[in-house]
């Protein structure tokens, strides 16, 4: 099944904020990504309906596994393409910007390829 990019971006943001706090709310995506709490909200229901996310009595948000494994796909491919590009001489706010529009779009076997090369770079140095 094909995942909107907008699905990806809101799984990787409760990862990263799983990670930079330990629990997550709506409110806390709405924060992060400067987004209206009511937007949020209705991505929460469909990620939740979707299987990706699953939402406690307290509103605390937890990935599913098949949530967990998109979203960890989305923060590699953000974190080495924003990593690369910078090496490369762009600067950090350009670069992550810019990685976060590839991440969607590059196919698995293009960002397998570059993640070897990059890795091949890193052994060199």
């Amino acid at each position: 099944m094909k995942i909107r990019e907008s699905a990806e971006n809101y799984l990787e943001t409760i990862l990263i904020l799983q990670k930079r706090s330990g629990q997550v709310r709506s409110i806390d995506i709405a924060n992060e990504l400067s987004f209206s709490k009511p937007s949020v909200s209705v991505a929460m229901k469909n990620l939740r309906l979707s299987g990706y996310v699953e939402i406690d009595a307290d509103g605390f948000l937890t990935l599913t596994d098949s949530g967990r494994a998109i979203a960890e796909r989305m923060y590699e491919r953000h974190t080495l393409l924003t990593q690369w590009l910078t090496r490369l001489g762009v600067d950090e706010k350009t670069a992550a910007e810019d990685a976060c529009r590839i991440e969607h779009v590059i196919s698995a076997q293009t960002f397998a390829a570059l993640k070897s090369h990059v890795s091949g770079e890193k052994k060199a140095e």
